[in-house]
C-alpha cells in the first residue's frame, strides 16, 4: 500500500470513528445545557440520567474502536477473547434489541483475529437494524484462527459495498468512512495469507475469515 493510500484509509477510518462517537457525545453536550437551565429537582435527575448514559455509550465506543482499529497490546500481541466479549456485548446493548451468543474455544487471540471479530461484529450489529440474535464463534486449528459471526433477524440490512470491500475488490474512489473497515480487515487477511467470506440473505448475514497464525513467538 502506499502513503497515499495508507494515508487516505487512516482518514477514513478517524471519520467512522468520529460519527460514530458524534451522538453520544453530542447528547452529552446537550444534557449539559439542559442540566446548566433546569432548577427542578426531578428533571436534573434526569439530566444526569442522561448524561450517565451517553457517558457510558462513549466510553463503551472509545473501548471497541480501540481494539478496533487501535494498537491495543501492542503488535504481534495477543489479546484476552473476554476484552473483545465485553466490548461486543456493550456495542450490541447500546444498539438494544440484539442477543449475543457466543461459542469461543480459546482464551486469547492474536490481535489481528480480534480486529477482524470485532469489526465482523460492527458489521452485523449494523445489519440487525430490527434486531436479532448475534452468534459469534473463533478457535485456533491448524496453525490458523477462524472466525465466523452471524447476524440473524428481519430485513438484513447490509451494503454490499462492504461485501465488495471485504472481497478487496473496492474501487479506491469507493472508498469511505462505511467501507474503511472492511477495507483494512481485507488488508489483514492479505497480509496473513488468509481470507474473507461473506453470504447475505434477507433474514441472515454471515462473515468469516480464516487467519494464519504469524510465525514465531508472540509476545
Amino acid at each position: 500500500m502506499t502513503d497515499a493510500k495508507a494515508l487516505d484509509l487512516a482518514s477514513q477510518l478517524c471519520s467512522r470513528l468520529c460519527h460514530d462517537l458524534l451522538s453520544p457525545v453530542g447528547a452529552l453536550s446537550n444534557g449539559l445545557e439542559l442540566l446548566a437551565d433546569e432548577k427542578d429537582p426531578d428533571m436534573r435527575a434526569r439530566c444526569f440520567e442522561l448524561l450517565e448514559q451517553s457517558a457510558k455509550a462513549s466510553a463503551d465506543k472509545l473501548k471497541f474502536f480501540r481494539l478496533a482499529f487501535g494498537a491495543a497490546g501492542g503488535f504481534g500481541a495477543l489479546v484476552p477473547v473476554e476484552e473483545a466479549q465485553a466490548a461486543i456485548e456493550a456495542l450490541a446493548g447500546d444498539a438494544k434489541r440484539i442477543r449475543v451468543n457466543w461459542a469461543l474455544a480459546d482464551d486469547r487471540l492474536p490481535k489481528d483475529a480480534v480486529k477482524v471479530m470485532l469489526n465482523f461484529a460492527h458489521m452485523a450489529i449494523d445489519a440487525l437494524v430490527r434486531g436479532g440474535t448475534l452468534d459469534i464463534g473463533a478457535e485456533t486449528r491448524d496453525g490458523a484462527t477462524e472466525i465466523v459471526v452471524r447476524a440473524a433477524g428481519t430485513r438484513i440490512a447490509f451494503d454490499e459495498k462492504i461485501g465488495t470491500a471485504l472481497e478487496g475488490d473496492l474501487p479506491e474512489e469507493e472508498l469511505s468512512g462505511r467501507t474503511a473497515p472492511a477495507h483494512m480487515l481485507a488488508l489483514l487477511a492479505e497480509r496473513a495469507g488468509g481470507g474473507l467470506q461473506h453470504h447475505r440473505t434477507d433474514e441472515t448475514l454471515v462473515l468469516g475469515a480464516v487467519l494464519p497464525q504469524p510465525e514465531g513467538p508472540v509476545a
